[in-house]
């Protein structure tokens, strides 16, 4: 482990000393490559340096032990400096477990109504409006880019993009079947129902990393239906791209959000790109993973990774178990998301350490 720490804070060296080049503040995309670096790279580097000044002053405290005056005093001392060292132990582990390399990029969020009917619909609408406000508490922005409205206030799918830092880690662990138990608006006889959406979470494709050729693509040009303010809805600004139309691989993305049909194509374009790259990823997973599962399932209601109880104002995520399942509904709907994510994050990274246990051996956990 040591010699990967070595490694990890040379490269914090490397980057700090870079971005103080004149050069890389020229290229706004390296200089934004190694600011993210830097910051996956600091709390590392602290618990560092914090390692060896501890373990610098320990040596010193162990002296005073010799003397009776201040033996009380430096036990307790000792007692200090080696729990924390042994907590900067496991700490420093954890940080050295594998990282998703996607969890930096912007994301695609694509909600489905599911089983449910029009009740499925508002719930697309719900999950929509919570994610905004999780996104929002973590200086993330949510821009829709195709909706299909209906008239009750529902929609039977919504395309957003997510920008900002680590947008994708924030929002991976939505990916699945999410289920809502709750007495519909329209229900007269109070009966509860069982409604799902499915939830889809693609990292966006940076350039250079896939490459579309545009000649597979049909570019359709319409006039934007949804809302969007005065003047939306004057020119025929809405794209859609139809990949390898009329073929079994056919992929059809909208794009309607902006007002510019140029800034439309272009997202319509990143869409269709970070969609058959999340593609082409799932085939090869499932090459080496036969029995890999689908990222979102049919929309049926025993595929679930969440269940949303309103009459028990009860939030379970069903990849967790005890006291970190059950989350308040009320607080989990108006967008607080970040107690389930920390959960999902922390379960995510106790089960690697167990793998990486089981591969060496025996029980590692914990070992400086």
């Amino acid at each position: 482990m040591s010699g990967r720490l070595e490694e990890l804070a040379a490269e914090f060296g490397m980057v700090e000393r870079a971005l103080g080049d004149p050069a890389a503040l020229a290229d706004s995309r390296e200089y934004a490559r190694l600011t993210r670096r830097h910051r996956e790279l600091l709390p590392l580097v602290t618990l560092l340096r914090e390692q060896e000044s501890l373990s610098a002053d320990l040596p010193g405290a162990r002296e005073l032990l010799a003397d009776p005056d201040m033996r009380e005093l430096a036990e307790g001392e000792v007692r200090n400096l080696e729990a924390r060292l042994r907590e900067i132990a496991e700490e420093l582990e954890v940080l050295l477990l594998p990282t998703d390399p996607d969890d930096a990029k912007n994301a695609i969020l694509e909600l489905r109504a599911g089983a449910g009917g029009a009740e499925a619909g508002l719930f697309v609408m719900d999950l929509l409006r919570m994610y905004t406000r999780y996104a929002e508490g973590g200086n993330l922005k949510i821009n829709v880019l195709d909706a299909n409205e209906s008239d009750l206030g529902g929609a039977s799918k919504v395309v957003a993009e997510i920008t900002g830092e680590f947008a994708y880690r924030a929002f991976k662990w939505e990916r699945g079947v999410h289920r809502v138990q709750r007495v519909p608006a329209t229900e007269s006889q109070g009966r509860i129902h069982t409604s799902t959406v499915t939830v889809a979470v693609l990292p966006e494709v940076e350039p250079g990393e896939f490459h579309l050729d545009l000649n597979e693509v049909r570019f359709d040009v319409f006039r934007s239906q949804g809302a969007g303010g005065q003047g939306v809805n004057t020119t025929d600004s809405a794209v859609r791209a139809v990949y390898r139309p009329g073929t079994p691989d056919e992929i059809i993305v909208v794009c309607q959000d902006g007002r510019s049909q140029i800034k439309n194509k272009e997202k319509a374009i990143q869409v269709l790109t970070t969609r058959l790259a999340e593609k082409e990823r799932a085939e090869r997973e499932a090459k080496e993973r036969s029995d890999r599962a689908a990222q979102v399932g049919t929309g049926d209601r025993s595929e679930k990774i969440r269940t949303y109880n309103y009459p028990q104002n009860r939030v379970t995520d069903h990849r967790l178990e005890g006291d970190n399942k059950n989350h308040p509904l009320d607080s989990v709907i108006e967008g607080h998301l970040a107690p389930v994510v920390a959960a999902l994050a922390r379960d995510e990274k106790e089960r690697q350490l167990i793998a990486m246990s089981a591969e060496a051996g025996g029980p590692q956990h914990g070992a400086a």
